[in-house]
């Protein structure tokens, strides 16, 4: 009887016997909390019994009955006493382990986030869900209103995504009561950044305050989201405060998992390693390469799915270029390690791409996943899983290293009713809408179709999304559709680009005609797409509900 692991200090278990005293005291258990009151089944031992079974090994042991469905403030709070001054490891226990969840989340609420909690307790088997408002609340009784603001539409998120589809559905409906839920002060146009890396753009350039850019007639609510409550409409943000809505649009983006490399957020910004992943970082990149003159240069891939998967080679085309331009490139070793088995997952793209990757002298390392930093060292550890080997460990050294972080959905996504068994918001890939939940959508970087992760996906996702929520606002079906577009333009040397566009299933979707631009070979007509026309796109058309090239499919006949 080992319990159910909540973390390394406490488990919870299901009613115990005096005979089960013996493997709790194997396990390593050295207190016992009993959280059943005694007389509340026929055939429960007592906490005596439970006592003086555990005396026998030196396990102490503490009473705190709770009725079940009534765990009340003041039992939270006598938890976490017992949990300070009780020798560790600690098995609490009731008929079923769901009170002492409920104790341990409610007594937790201080110290730690919401999406924390229910990811510890749902990793033991346990669902939350109906604490949740007390839990954002500091572990205590709600005692304010059910409902402190109420909307047409709510949109969780106010990056690219967000502001895009809040956007066009004003456009589409003008009377819409909208909110935008948000806690960041500035927003950033991510794309980029990968520029700003190169020397081509001032990271300055790449931020706007959030105030500026949120629609007219829109409300910001400046906070973070603990939860949802989908059965109530509702979605509770840090504090407890309660936002209904008519219909929910879900677009927070994703979470850059920086903590999952071992050493790395210790040594980010020093010791040669950089990213482009981070705005602060970016000017680092540009400098690194400037100053580089000999050595090695590693540049890492993690395993899919991630933002913009040219990314990281774009950095490695934009610093090997650098390198050409001032006669550097032969005494610099460019690595490329890429956790995948391919160089670009639309093979009509590669051969332009395997062109640079000749020209540049870059070796292709597959299946190297970084796991782990030494920054003082200039060490870099890879786990390396390769089709039909046995797994192991390289360790590689390093004069640069530019790093693309592991990415995964928010925690607060990760925890909630919305996400599917990866975490990420489980969608229609047509109309995006929830596959459970009818008034939700989601899109951009946090739902689970199949589709590049994006600027330019949000660019063709926001006008579906809006079409839709406003078409299901008017009482008719869904009537737009997303074929999977993404775009990646693949800076593969200063002044050109490998316009990768394509949909599901990596069909090509070019925006222009071929004598323009073809997207299988570098052209300079798409490198002053990227650096030119796209910003003012982004800032004056996409984030206004201009739907410039982007208006969306209608749903086709059955």
């Amino acid at each position: 009887m080992a319990g159910k692991k909540i973390n390394g200090q406490i488990s919870v278990a299901p009613q115990i016997a005096p005979k089960d005293l013996a493997d709790i005291a194997q396990s390593g258990f050295r207190s016992v909390i009993c959280n059943r009151p005694d007389g509340e089944g026929a055939d429960q031992p007592t906490f005596e019994e439970i006592e003086t079974a555990a005396e026998k090994f030196g396990i102490e042991t503490r009473y705190l009955p709770i009725v079940a469905g009534k765990v009340a403030d003041e039992d939270a709070a006598a938890f976490a006493d017992l949990l300070d001054n009780l020798p560790k490891p600690v098995l609490a226990y009731c008929r079923t382990g769901t009170r002492s969840a409920t104790l341990w989340s409610l007594s937790q609420a201080e110290t730690l986030s919401v999406a924390d909690i229910l990811e510890q307790t749902h990793s033991a088997g346990y669902d939350m869900a109906g604490v949740v408002r007390r839990i954002a609340n500091g572990g205590r009784t709600p005692t304010e209103s059910t409902e402190d603001a109420r909307f047409d539409v709510v949109v969780v998120g106010g990056g690219a995504a967000g502001i895009s589809v809040a956007s066009s559905l004003l456009s589409r409906k003008s009377d819409l009561e909208i909110a935008i839920i948000d806690p960041a002060d500035v927003h950033y146009y991510q794309p980029g950044w990968t520029m700003v890396g190169g020397g081509v753009f001032e990271a300055s350039d790449t931020a706007k305050t959030m105030a500026s850019l949120i629609p007219r007639g829109v409300h910001w609510i400046k906070s973070a989201v603990a939860a949802f409550e989908p059965k109530d409409n509702a979605v509770i943000l840090d504090g407890c405060r309660v936002v209904k809505y008519g219909r929910l649009v879900v677009c927070p983006g994703l979470k850059l998992d920086w903590h999952r490399i071992e050493g790395l957020v210790e040594t980010l910004g020093k010791n040669g390693v950089t990213s482009n992943y981070r705005y602060d970082l970016a000017p680092y990149t540009w400098r690194l390469v400037q100053e580089m003159q000999a050595g090695r240069a590693l540049f890492t891939q993690p395993p899919m799915p991630i933002k913009c998967a040219g990314a990281p080679q774009k950095a490695m085309y934009l610093s090997a270029d650098h390198w050409v331009r001032t006669a550097r490139l032969g005494e610099i070793d460019i690595q490329f390690m890429n956790a995948g088995g391919v160089l670009f997952g639309v093979k009509d793209y590669v051969p332009a791409l395997m062109d640079y990757v000749k020209r540049y002298g870059v070796s292709l390392n597959f299946f190297h996943n970084l796991i782990a930093i030494d920054g003082p060292a200039k060490k870099a550890t890879f786990e390396v899983i390769a089709p039909g080997q046995e797994p192991l460990q390289v360790g590689v050294e390093f004069d640069m290293m530019h790093v693309t972080p592991p990415q995964i959905a928010p925690d607060f996504i990760r925890v909630s009713p919305l996400a599917d068994s990866a975490g990420w918001v489980d969608v229609d890939q047509a109309t995006l809408r929830h596959k459970t939940h009818d008034n939700i959508w989601s899109l951009g970087d946090v739902m689970n179709a199949p589709n590049a992760k994006t600027a330019a996906a949000a660019r063709k996702q926001a006008p579906v999304v809006a079409e839709n929520v406003v078409s299901d606002i008017r009482g008719h079906s869904a009537t737009a559709q997303y074929d999977g577009y993404g775009s990646c333009p693949l800076t593969v040397e200063r002044g050109k680009i490998v316009l990768a566009e394509f949909g599901y299933g990596g069909t090509l979707l070019p925006s222009f005609p071929r004598w323009l631009v073809d997207g299988t070979r570098p052209t300079r007509t798409a490198w002053l797409l990227k650096e030119r026309i796209l910003p003012p796109v982004y800032w004056r058309a996409m984030l206004r509900g201009k739907e410039w090239m982007a208006k969306p499919e209608k749903v086709s006949a059955a």
